[in-house]
């Protein structure tokens, strides 16, 4: 039995930590393999600027905010090069002034699971759009480039129900969006929501294949102990999201295992906020998988729902055997 598709991570996925100049500089990835990336979310740490998407579908200095709704700007010092293990950056206050940032890479390929598909939208119902994942997307992030709502599916909610990255709503039953069709191996399907399917309209999507022993897409039921719920992965994580998707007025939590290198892993950022990272809700990265170890409402009130995306340091056991590390 394959234990993992994957051995090395790093090769498809790498959280990358650099220091600002306010000069044009390369970063480079540090992991064992070069990635070069596709898509690259960066954000400062010390700093109160905002998250800065990039991606080579739409081409460098094309910057897209979580944050907000706002239209793609282009940004000639943002990133402005993919190179073949890392990325270039100019003088862009969001991407190259603060002390400390960090940047999370996904290299777009079949075999990790990722794609990225650019269409331009027609207000039709049953709109059905291909994409190259061969696999069932989990997740999908769109993107309205002239502005609009973050719409989020997650295959824990269901092709029903939508969340917003760029706010703290819960998840919202609505057959506009998806259509209420579960996407496939080859296409996604969506409705007249102008969000993601306007006449005249251009769109970006992420779309997430889940991988063994690479990646999980998944939800968890908090249980209010400070011994909170634990999530099996397979792997050890390098990278999560959160989301409280049961309630309102909670933030997504972006977690990684290059700003809290050992357990506990509290130094959050939030994707629908533009402040400086801070010491918050707790978890512990374990060798196969994550656990709560606070009680607010953010990750692990009793009875509340939260769906996640993960991404792996390495996996819990390689395919030729090799069990992973603790922390």
């Amino acid at each position: 039995m394959a234990y993992t598709e994957i051995d090395d991570s790093s090769a498809y996925f790498q959280t990358t930590l650099y220091s600002g100049t306010g000069s044009s500089q390369s970063i480079t990835n540090t992991g064992n393999s070069d990635l070069q990336p596709d898509f690259v979310w960066i954000k400062a740490r010390s700093d109160a600027g905002g998250h800065a998407l990039y991606d080579s579908v739409r081409g460098t200095t094309k910057r897209l905010a979580s944050h907000n709704n706002a239209a793609e700007g282009t940004v000639s010092g943002g990133v402005t090069a993919f190179g073949a293990d890392g990325f270039t950056v100019g003088n862009d206050g969001d991407v190259n002034s603060a002390s400390s940032i960090v940047s999370w890479n996904w290299k777009k390929t079949a075999d990790a699971g990722f794609d990225i598909v650019s269409y331009s939208g027609n207000n039709s119902t049953n709109r059905q759009i291909s994409h190259s994942l061969s696999a069932k997307p989990d997740m999908m992030i769109v993107k309205c480039r002239q502005s609009g709502l973050w719409k989020i599916y997650h295959s824990s909610l269901g092709a029903t129900k939508y969340l917003v990255l760029s706010d703290t709503a819960a998840a919202v039953d609505n057959n506009s969006t998806w259509n209420d069709t579960e996407p496939t191996s080859s296409n996604f399907t969506l409705g007249d929501d102008g969000n993601v399917n306007e006449t005249g309209e251009t769109y970006i999507n992420y779309l997430f294949a889940e991988k063994k022993g690479y990646s999980k897409f998944g939800s968890y039921t908090g249980n209010g102990n400070a011994d909170g719920t634990f999530v099996y992965l397979g792997f050890k994580p390098a990278f999560i999201i959160t989301k409280y998707s049961s309630g309102t007025g909670q933030n997504w939590q972006m977690y990684d295992n290059k700003r809290n290198p050992h357990n506990f892993v509290d130094t959050v950022l939030f994707p629908n906020g533009n402040a400086d990272e801070e010491a918050y809700d707790k978890y512990d990265f374990l060798s196969n998988g994550f656990k709560a170890r606070s009680t607010s409402t953010g990750t692990n009130v009793s009875g509340g729902t939260y769906i996640f995306m993960a991404f792996a340091e390495q996996p819990f056991v390689t395919s030729t055997g090799v069990p992973a590390t603790a922390r």
